[in-house]
């Protein structure tokens, strides 16, 4: 029988995908479970495995397709009983054929074509156009490249041995080389560049920018950190970092200071009932910010074990895309890259936003009631971004020293 392959629901508030990229073609035998397709939407981009078993016979959209959801992209020819039948793996990126040990060496020249000129935009995965920049392919050339994938696309394995027959081939050095070689290259922005961009855009188009900085002292939270890793990590699996102290700090300020944890609507302010914590996420290609919600309601264990799960889970694509809504502050944690200090752009709709530093050794007057003197300690910049349109100066400083006071005084012997 044949089985329709629909546009899955991957959200509450998602009500269409992208097409990214199809893992296999007409013809090929897929199993249930084994992965399908790839899409994109606004908020996450995931890989959909297929529900059935059997040949896949049709597909009905095109990679950059926008397509609603619960419409039919795909159909797979299984068996009248509905069994899962046992078909080998094809491996994505796999579809060209092998060429034979007994051939010669194969010069670039030879696989690629002459570019013809289209009016429509050729398609390349987000991995192809990540290979092609770092390697500094342009558009142009790429388009020479003979494809082996569904409508001649150039393919991952395509592209790499490309590059590794070209650096093999003997170099033009002819002026129109050199020429090429220095023109400007135009590379289309993924689908997760053009959200962050339009979402970045739109926020600072709608919030007021105001942006704070202070210094706080985080020798006890390192030597803390340094006593109790080896322990902390042979019981939980996962190594202790800094970010659950900042987390669990921020999260008491919020507490005290309500319009922080809110947001606008017009004129209305919101205040939001829980603390859910937005926490900006490095991934391939672009940022994500998954939420751990109701903070309030967690211990500094409790801390530790979310922000490891969503941080581990938003780097492999395995996010749910309601973890990427919902927040009502947000912290960007631009340290781990060593950066000290930076403003970054608040988190709509969202009135605040947390940046955090790297932490650094250095000289420090010291005072005691005996005298000041100098120590080395380790010091880290946090700065507050706020919108000036709810929150004031006043507002916006006291709860950055909060914040600070929180990590400073931290009760670290009574944390678990």
């Amino acid at each position: 029988m044949v089985v329709d392959v629909v546009m899955p629901k991957m959200g509450e508030s998602i009500t269409e995908g992208t097409i990214l990229e199809w893992r296999k073609k007409v013809g090929d035998t897929i199993e249930a479970d084994e992965i399908l397709l790839e899409i994109g939407t606004d908020k996450v981009d995931s890989e959909i495995p297929s529900p059935n078993s059997g040949t896949l016979t049709e597909i009905l959209a095109k990679p950059n397709d926008v397509i609603d959801v619960g419409n039919v992209i795909a159909r797979i020819e299984t068996d009248d009983t509905g069994a899962t039948k046992s078909a080998p793996k094809i491996e994505p990126e796999k579809e060209s054929e092998p060429t034979p040990q007994s051939d010669p060496p194969v010069s670039a020249k030879k696989i690629s074509k002459p570019a013809a000129p289209s009016s429509e935009k050729t398609y390349y995965t987000p991995v192809v156009n990540s290979i092609a920049h770092k390697e500094g392919i342009s558009q142009e050339e790429l388009a020479r490249i003979v494809g082996s994938g569904k409508n001649a696309r150039v393919t991952k394995k395509d592209l790499l041995a490309y590059l590794e027959q070209r650096s093999s081939a003997p170099k033009d050095f002819s002026p129109a080389s050199s020429v090429s070689q220095l023109s400007d290259k135009r590379v289309e922005m993924n689908k997760m560049r053009k959200s962050i961009a339009d979402h970045m855009r739109m926020s600072l188009d709608t919030s007021a920018h105001v942006h704070l900085m202070i210094e706080v002292d985080m020798t006890h939270i390192v030597q803390y950190v340094a006593a109790n890793e080896v322990n902390f990590n042979a019981q939980e699996g996962f190594s202790l970092t800094y970010t659950p102290f900042i987390v669990y700090a921020c999260v008491r300020a919020l507490q005290a200071f309500p319009d922080m944890n809110s947001s606008l609507d017009g004129t209305t302010i919101i205040h939001k009932k829980n603390v859910n914590i937005g926490l900006a996420v490095a991934v391939g290609g672009g940022l994500m910010v998954p939420v751990i919600s109701q903070c309030e309601e967690l211990n500094f264990l409790g801390l530790c074990r979310k922000v490891r799960d969503l941080a581990v889970r938003a780097r492999s694509k395995k996010i749910n895309p309601e973890e990427l809504s919902g927040s009502t502050f947000s912290i960007s944690n631009y340290g781990m890259f060593n950066v000290s200090i930076g403003t970054p752009i608040i988190n709509q709709p969202n009135v605040g936003i947390l940046g955090v530093g790297t932490i650094k050794k250095k000289p420090i007057v010291i005072e005691t009631e005996q005298g000041d003197s100098i120590g080395i300690r380790s010091m880290m910049y946090l700065s507050l971004g706020f919108d000036h349109r709810l929150i004031d100066g006043t507002g916006g400083a006291k709860f950055i020293e909060t914040v600070q006071k929180n990590l400073e005084n931290m009760d670290l012997e009574n944390l678990f």
